[in-house]
């Protein structure tokens, strides 16, 4: 698979990371140990999770995996820390906090440290110097060998990017993470712009529209087996089953036919290869799924094809994003 450099800095990535949110719930450990297997014989490096991921089974089991099925120095790891499961605090981007997250994760996943860090949302009751010096340290002490953020929008990148960035000492921002595919596009409007501009990386995730990319949800249909007929994903999944989104699955249903590939193919290959993005972060249920998603990986769709399918998702971004002269 090809590698490619996170941002402007000298850590490369696959080009598709392997998801894990569902690991230690959904997935369990013999599920998990076929996809990685299957993910790393395929050249992928990068592989994303959080301490929240399964209350933290996520971790554990990738922990288990690189003991003993796939070696530590083939992967990138990134996870994150700041989301809190307390109804009263939702995130926690305290200094304490996340220094005492990560190493948490680091015992959870059995190793002395992650390749990529991120603070997993942005924190309004912190002070955002406090949560970068987090980043600091984390990197300093080798916890971290590079420093990230996730669901941040784009006046809070640039101020973290600017911070950064304004004293000798503190970390760049590599990475960013944020929820990009053809049924949502915000992140166009400011975010990436941002990111372009920083030289910081785009790690999309849900790349497939929460699965309804890949057609499996066409008319009224609802797989027994899905996400959407899951009771607690069902509402992650609902927001995407709109007329809006029927339009633009039909409008990759038609591009699929077309190349003779798959809706999943073109939807995943469409987010791939935009501008500043790094690797889409797939989180597939099985293995037979991922080796459909990583078969993208010899697929270039057409410019005609790509604009076609920008110009069907287009989201209206008016004023101030564009030349107010023209409104």
């Amino acid at each position: 698979m090809e590698q490619r450099h996170l941002g402007r800095t000298g850590l490369r990535v696959s080009r598709i990371g392997l998801g894990t949110l569902t690991w230690g719930r959904d997935t369990d450990e013999h599920d998990a140990a076929d996809l990685m297997k299957t993910f790393w014989e395929a050249g992928g490096t990068l592989v994303d999770t959080a301490d929240v991921y399964g209350d933290g089974e996520a971790e554990y089991l990738i922990g288990r995996l690189m003991d003993g099925l796939v070696p530590r120095r083939d992967l990138v790891i990134s996870t994150k820390a700041g989301s809190v499961p307390d109804p009263d605090r939702r995130f926690d981007a305290s200094r304490g906090h996340l220094l005492s997250a990560l190493d948490a994760s680091l015992s959870r996943l059995g190793t002395d440290y992650v390749d990529l860090w991120h603070v997993h949302t942005f924190d309004p009751d912190t002070p955002l110097e406090e949560t970068l010096q987090a980043l600091d340290l984390a990197v300093a002490s080798g916890r971290a060998r590079y420093a990230a953020v996730s669901n941040f929008c784009g006046w809070q990148l640039a101020k973290a990017a600017t911070w950064q960035l304004a004293a000798p000492g503190r970390t760049r921002l590599a990475g960013t993470q944020l929820e990009y595919s053809l049924l949502q596009r915000g992140v166009e409007r400011e975010v990436l712009p941002a990111a372009l501009d920083f030289g910081i990386g785009l790690l999309p995730s849900s790349p497939l529209g929460r699965g309804v990319l890949t057609g499996k949800y066409r008319g009224d249909a609802t797989p027994p087996d899905s996400r959407g007929a899951s009771e607690h994903l069902a509402p992650f999944v609902a927001p995407y089953l709109d007329d809006t989104a029927s339009r633009i699955v039909d409008a990759v249903t038609t591009a699929a036919d077309g190349l003779a590939v798959t809706p999943l193919q073109v939807a995943l290959a469409w987010v791939r290869d935009r501008p500043g993005v790094a690797a889409p972060v797939v989180g597939a249920r099985n293995a037979l799924q991922l080796t459909a998603a990583l078969s993208v990986e010899t697929l270039s769709l057409p410019d005609e094809i790509c604009r076609a399918l920008d110009d069907v998702s287009a989201p209206v971004h008016r004023y101030p994003d564009h030349d107010w002269s023209t409104l």
